[in-house]
């Protein structure tokens, strides 16, 4: 059991991750694999085999939510100005053009 959900923690992390391959953070994935080298046996086995389900099942929903968040709310992620002018077109307005050396509030 204790393979399968290291498996799956370190499959859980490259899907939510932005960075290339190449590029990401080792650290992270290497202290996952030591802790799991650590809790192979002892009394707290069991305690630490529930512990990596809840962190998997974290790793999970946070990747969920990010992905329904974005099917569902597109502007989450805008600067103000660029939520205000796709509100703008959604309904089917632009957004009138500033002149040159004009403030914007």
């Amino acid at each position: 059991m204790s393979t399968t959900t290291y498996r799956a923690i370190v499959r859980e992390l490259n899907k939510a991750s932005i960075a290339a391959s190449s590029t990401r953070n080792r650290a992270i994935l290497s202290g996952f694999r030591s802790l799991f080298e650590q809790h192979r046996t002892g009394e707290e086995l069991q305690q630490f085999q529930h512990d990596m389900q809840d962190a998997l099942t974290f790793l999970r929903s946070q990747r969920m939510h990010k992905v329904l968040l974005d099917r569902y709310n597109p502007l989450h992620d805008l600067t103000v100005e660029e939520r205000v002018k796709a509100t703008a077109r959604r309904v089917g307005l632009d957004m009138p053009v500033a002149a040159k050396g004009e403030d914007k509030n």
